[in-house]
């Protein structure tokens, strides 16, 4: 990165600084949530979609409006494809999905790993990964604000976190950090798997049923780890995926939510907390919670990490996954 760069960087990254503080609110003990949706049109292999790809897409998109909660999807352009050839069956998922009134954020075009495609390609990546959501979202009159680290890696350095940092805000873009991180990818990897050996209701059913119990326990203990670092309930965001399982569950994971007494709000009110100016402390390997970074930045104890609830065994086993993987 040349002098002039960093020095191009460095006062568009304040400049960002300043205008989001200028829209901060104070800490509420309200208990709000913001829903982000990851991997827009779909988690698959984009040569190799699931049967009925838009059925399942259409199910997730009904049980989501249900709701009436505000959310956001952040879009792999590369997924828009099968092999060299748009489709344009998955344009019209991502116009439905505006036309349903939800927001569209981006996610790179190939869901690249920065720490191992480096700086320079995961820019590019970035920008290939408006593509096509850039003009969906002019013809809306819309710009993309929002980006999603994928794995949510955000740089193994500070040199190259603050670079990565002010070239989204170069492009017009803010990071869109997370605070209830799960293993959600295992349950619905399961699910999948269930459904295509044998498609048991009952067995799918059950893993319905251990997803609501597991995500409800990730809800408590950021619950928990936030009252302990802040004072108070920061306004949390979820991240899950465009999948089979939240096709067939999101609804009802809103509705145990609402039943834990928060209100769902959009990513902007959410990140409107104080808080989220904290710097990100974390310079690890694995994405994790921001609750857990701003934790870092503070030098917390390990014991501060503790207790987080881990997927169940059998469903790692019906996943194919090792049984450490978390």
């Amino acid at each position: 990165m040349s002098s002039l760069h960093r020095i191009l960087y460095g006062l568009l990254l304040l400049a960002s600084s300043m205008s989001f503080a200028s829209e901060v609110t104070p800490p509420s003990s309200e208990r709000r949530i913001a829903i982000t949706i990851d991997d827009l049109p779909w988690v698959m292999n984009r040569n190799e979609p699931p049967d009925d790809l838009e059925v399942h897409y259409g199910r997730l998109l009904a049980s989501l409006k249900q709701t009436g909660a505000p959310a956001i999807g952040f879009v792999n352009d590369g997924k828009l494809y099968e092999h060299e050839t748009l489709r344009p069956e998955r344009i019209d998922m991502l116009d439905k999905w505006l036309d349903a009134g939800f927001e569209l954020g981006n996610h790179t075009a190939w869901h690249s790993d920065l720490h191992a495609t480096g700086l320079r390609a995961f820019e590019q990546d970035i920008l290939a990964g408006e593509r096509h959501l850039r003009p969906l979202l002019a013809k809306r009159g819309l710009k993309p604000r929002w980006f999603r680290h994928p794995f949510l890696r955000t740089g193994r350095s500070q040199e190259d976190k603050n670079a990565i940092t002010a070239f989204l805000a170069l492009h017009g873009y803010r990071t869109a950090p997370v605070t209830i991180n799960s293993s959600e990818w295992i349950y619905a990897l399961a699910y999948r798997n269930a459904m295509a050996n044998g498609n048991d209701p009952a067995k799918l059913a059950r893993l319905r049923n251990e997803y609501m119990v597991y995500m409800l326990a990730k809800l408590d203990y950021y619950e928990r780890r936030s009252n302990e670092l802040l004072g108070y309930r920061v306004p949390q965001i979820l991240m899950v995926h465009a999948n089979e399982l939240n096709a067939d569950s999101l609804a009802d994971l809103v509705t145990a939510i609402r039943g834990r007494g928060y209100r769902f709000v959009t990513l902007d009110e959410a990140v409107s907390d104080p808080a989220y100016l904290r710097p990100d402390g974390y310079l690890g390997e694995l994405g994790t919670s921001w609750i857990h970074r701003w934790a870092r930045a503070e030098n917390r104890p390990e014991t501060f990490f503790h207790g987080e609830p881990v997927t169940a065994r059998w469903v790692k086993k019906l996943a194919g996954v090792e049984a450490n993987a978390e």
